[in-house]
């Protein structure tokens, strides 16, 4: 099983978002906060890491998406990843042209995992949207909201497939 899981929003976020609302951090962000735009010092959202060393340990292999366009940026989210002991897997960005789509489409992840993009735009800036549509159906969506991290979300990865979006 392979899992798609977006970095910026979903799995990590800037630093002055630590011990504030998903809201505040919303804020923060749509305000252009300094510390939004310094990459190196990006710190995991919630319990991320255990969540997806979880699924690793039941079978899943991550695949991360980054938002950078630039090696020299990616090479930021490696540091984070490297220094919070992430699960290792490959990071993804855009290149030469390509969307968050051409990407998610290249890897067919059998989960996609992202943020709701609520501070840049919403749904027309998630990756989903825009995804083939025979494609969309080889490919679970997981929304989740923006710097609300993936906590909820169930430990199984059986029932991982099966979540649904509860209305709360």
């Amino acid at each position: 099983m392979k899992i798609m899981v977006f970095l910026h929003g979903t799995s990590i976020m800037h630093s002055a978002g630590f011990g504030k609302t998903r809201e505040e951090r919303v804020k923060q962000v749509r305000r252009r906060r300094l510390s939004v735009l310094n990459y190196a010092r990006y710190i995991p959202v919630g319990s991320v890491v255990n969540k997806l060393k979880n699924w690793v340990n039941q079978g899943a292999k991550i695949v991360y998406l980054s938002s950078h366009e630039k090696s020299k940026d990616v090479e930021k989210d490696k540091l984070v990843l490297n220094k919070y002991s992430f699960p290792k897997g490959e990071v993804l960005y855009r290149k030469n042209g390509e969307t968050y789509k051409d990407v998610a489409e290249k890897v067919m992840p059998n989960i996609l995992i992202e943020d709701d993009c609520e501070s840049i735009g919403g749904k027309k800036e998630m990756t989903y949207t825009f995804i083939e549509r025979g494609l969309k159906k080889k490919i679970k969506s997981i929304p989740v909201k923006e710097f609300g991290g993936i906590d909820h979300l169930p430990d199984s990865l059986e029932d991982l497939m099966k979540y649904k979006k509860s209305s709360s």
